[in-house]
């Protein structure tokens, strides 16, 4: 039996959005240990740069929010030659739906549902004509269930699944697999402000937002390690995932088994 590579993505180019911290700190770290150059994409220079400096790959300086940065001659730019798109740049905000700002409404389905399109549709035709492509959108257990005060990020997380099943769908005869990861609440930056923005919401402790409100649904009750999604995606790039498509795979310690 044949050993596997301890390099299966040498030769293969990624692209992080949100690669500076949190899950997309962890999905780089990953995919360059497997050989792959990454491309850190995130709004905080000086973290995209230190991070590809960490791992031999190069940085991309951009808010996603700002329509400059992704028009359709930038994109083709930055996408050039990119095998391995993961979509995971991601804000929240939690309000009531009475209360919540249509402005805030609009940023979240703006940075989580059009700017991945953006990106897929700018990948895509370089990923069809080498015959492979891998994209991989970090999505959330919010991408198959509901929870109350999360009305934006529930909106584009389901958003995101459907654009990831279409992507699948039209990439499949091309060598391009499209996939979901749906973590639950991961032990990120993104979470801990929740914890501060739920407490007030409930009117309860934040120690109490953990035990009674983010874990209550889950069967292992621990937050998810940023390095345990990483190895799901990581495992979603190579070869061996080449079958694997149109797919939402849970990591949520059996919180949707219920």
């Amino acid at each position: 039996m044949r050993a596997a590579s301890p390099q299966p993505l040498a030769g293969r180019r990624a692209l992080v959005t949100g690669g500076a911290s949190g899950i997309g700190l962890a999905v780089v770290h990953a995919l360059a240990a497997r050989g792959a150059h990454v491309i850190v994409a995130d709004r905080d220079q000086s973290g995209a740069e230190a991070v590809a400096a960490e791992v031999g790959g190069s940085s991309w300086a951009v808010d996603l929010l700002d329509p400059a940065a992704v028009t359709d001659e930038r994109l083709a730019e930055e996408l050039d030659g990119v095998d391995i798109l993961v979509n995971n740049a991601g804000i929240q905000h939690v309000s009531p739906i009475q209360d919540f700002d249509p402005e805030d409404f609009r940023r979240i389905l703006t940075l989580m549902v059009e700017v991945p399109f953006l990106l897929i549709r700018a990948a895509l035709p370089k990923m069809y004509a080498q015959g492979f492509g891998r994209i991989i959108n970090v999505s959330s257990v919010h991408g198959l269930r509901a929870s109350a005060f999360k009305s934006a990020y529930v909106t584009a997380k389901h958003g995101l699944e459907g654009l990831s099943k279409v992507t699948a769908l039209e990439g499949g005869e091309f060598g391009v697999t499209s996939n979901c990861v749906n973590p639950g609440y991961v032990r990120t930056p993104l979470v801990e402000k929740q914890l501060t923005d739920q407490a007030r919401v409930h009117g309860i402790g934040e120690t109490e937002v953990l035990t009674k409100i983010m874990l209550t649904e889950s069967a292992i009750k621990r937050l998810i390690e940023p390095e345990e999604v990483a190895s799901l995606v990581a495992w979603l790039a190579s070869d061996e995932a080449a079958m694997v498509t149109g797919s939402s795979y849970t990591m949520d310690g059996g919180w949707s088994a219920s």
